[in-house]
């Protein structure tokens, strides 16, 4: 579906070295501000064992899992709504993107520079929101002046839009994201989608602790992630570095590096799966002979909508769905005898996908 999340932090927080990790693309990554200066931009397959379970029933000759697009954009600075640093590159990257992974350095070491001298991750995550949140006014408060020229003709969508904007502009002039103002109807969500707000963006909070915060994170850590938590998201935490070194390791190797550090999987598996789901994404799967693939689709997509991800034809030209689950496939083993029980379903167009589904589409063009 090409939709991306923009990897958001202050320099040398880790966001070079996680990018490594999660891509495998060696983007470059030093000790000094602004190493990345054009987002580095790669492709993630987001971790779905339901993959290889199929796999284990239906034989293929290839796997292809869903993907989500990745940017590493340039750390920003105190004042880079009003141009400081790279700001203005900056804040053009971030609002390209459709979500936001904002990470944020949960350790200590001497001999990695912080910008402003100190380590405190929830001084690091108000000036990259406030930031945001100036740029966003900006935005907003021109949008505010027109909408007010337009009222003046008595039309009420005019007045109606510049009820919302003035909305807009007065939360944001409060310090808080456009993400916490309520779209109730049509009209107001287009408003959103042409203003682009940076805030307005999901974000997912990334603490970057060192290898004594391995698994559970560590006291700073934590205040990041209640702060995460009082505001409705999600927080993760990891070590880039450890990820980097993983990264190419497989069985024993792989599982005997994870155990040294108290972890059943890579951190960046949990990551990606937030990503994915941040997104407000789901998958589901075709399975044959020739591949196993999962599809991404929003949650909430109906049947014809799934089947035109593959081709718009079969959006088009849709019949109906033949759907079952793996639970029906790890019980019979085979599609074969998945139908033979009557665990096959024939669904419509009204039919909402579900996670996980597996799927045959009818159609005729």
């Amino acid at each position: 579906m090409g939709l991306s999340v923009g990897i958001v932090g202050l320099p040398n927080v880790g966001k070079s070295t996680l990018f490594n990790a999660l891509t495998k693309a060696g983007a470059e990554s030093a000790n000094y501000p602004f190493c990345t200066i054009d987002p580095n931009v790669g492709v993630v397959p987001v971790p779905d064992g339901r993959l290889a379970e199929i796999q284990s029933f239906i034989k293929t000759r290839a796997v292809i899992p869903a993907a989500v697009d990745l940017v590493d954009i340039a750390g920003l600075v105190k004042g880079a709504s009003k141009g400081e640093g790279l700001g203005n590159k900056f804040l053009a990257n971030i609002r390209e993107t459709d979500a936001v992974l904002m990470m944020v350095r949960c350790f200590e070491d001497d001999d990695v520079i912080h910008v402003d001298g100190t380590v405190d991750p929830l001084r690091d995550v108000e000036v990259i929101e406030l930031e945001l949140i100036y740029a966003d006014l900006e935005t907003v408060e021109k949008r505010v002046d027109r909408a007010r020229k337009n009222a003046r003709t008595g039309k009420p969508e005019a007045k109606a839009e510049l009820e919302f904007v003035e909305k807009l502009s007065a939360v944001l002039g409060d310090g808080h994201p456009a993400r916490t103002v309520e779209a109730k109807n049509d009209g107001q969500r287009a408003i959103l989608r042409e203003l682009c707000l940076l805030t307005a963006k999901p974000v997912l909070y990334c603490c970057n602790v060192d290898e004594a915060g391995l698994p559970d994170g560590n006291e700073m850590a934590a205040r990041v992630a209640e702060y995460a938590k009082e505001r409705g998201a999600e927080c993760v935490v990891v070590c880039a570095k450890i990820e980097e070194e993983l990264v190419g390791l497989e069985g024993d190797d792989l599982k005997e590096m994870l155990g040294a550090y108290g972890l059943e999987e890579p951190a960046l598996n949990k990551l990606i799966r937030g990503c994915y789901q941040l997104l407000g994404l789901q998958s589901y799967f075709t399975a044959g002979e020739k591949e196993i693939r999962a599809w991404t689709i929003p949650a909430g997509a109906t049947a014809p909508q799934a089947a035109g991800v593959i081709h718009t034809d079969f959006e088009r030209g849709f019949i109906r769905a033949n759907v079952y689950g793996i639970d029906d496939l790890r019980q019979h083993k085979t599609e074969a005898a998945i139908k033979a029980a009557g665990k096959m379903r024939s669904e419509g167009k009204e039919y909402v996908m579900r996670d996980g589904d597996i799927v045959h589409f009818l159609f005729n063009v």
